[in-house]
Parts: C-alpha cells; structure tokens; sequence
C-alpha cells in the first residue's frame, strides 16, 4: 500500500467516529429533546454538523474508494455503516483492522526486499 492510500484510509477513519456520533446526538438532542421540551435550539446546529461531516466522510469514502481500488460491495458496506446510528464505529474498527493489516503487509515487503 502506497503512502496516498494509506492517508486516505486514515483520514477515513479520523472522520467515521465523529459522523458516527453526529446522528445519534442529532437524534437524541435535536429531535427528541425538540417533542418534548422547550429546547429546539440545538435541532439546527446539530443538523449542520452532521450534514457536514456525512458529506465529509462520503468524500472521503470516495477518496479511498478510488486509491484503495476497493470493490463496490466493500465500499457500500461503509456507505451503509454510515446511515446506521453508531455504525461508523464499526467501520471505525473495520477501518483500524485494515490499517494494522496493511502495515504488516508493507513490513513482510521491506523485509523481503532487503533479504534478497
């Protein structure tokens, strides 16, 4: 895995445990709190900031999709965890699991390169 790679699948990372907070707190703080209490004001904010970081994540998914050359299925499972409430903690450990996976690969290269 090239350096580009590896970046993008971190910056994914970064990005999929704040979006995967974002839905429930918007859930949770803005829709429920809004029915039944005076407090509707955190609806809006609330809402931006998890809009912005879907958005985020989705381009960043796209970003991985792309460098990583991952096949469609793999890059909607994602896609999926991210529409779920909490399910980008999931993709977070996927995510981490892939990153240890590919850092061991690079290692095994190395090592086999200076061997020869």
């Amino acid at each position: 895995m090239d350096i580009k790679t590896a970046s993008a699948l971190h910056r994914l990372r970064l990005i999929s445990v704040p979006e995967a907070l974002s839905f429930p707190a918007l859930l949770i703080f803005g829709s429920v709190l809004s029915r039944i209490s005076d407090i509707d004001y955190l609806m809006m904010p609330l809402g931006i900031l998890h809009g912005i970081l879907f958005v985020i994540y989705a381009v960043f998914l796209l970003d991985v999709w792309s460098k990583a050359e991952w096949p469609v299925k793999k890059v909607a499972l994602f896609f999926l965890l991210a529409l779920l409430p909490f399910g980008g903690l999931y993709g977070d450990k996927l995510l981490k699991r892939e990153e240890a996976d590919s850092v061991m690969a690079a290692r095994a290269r190395r090592e086999a390169a200076n061997a020869a």
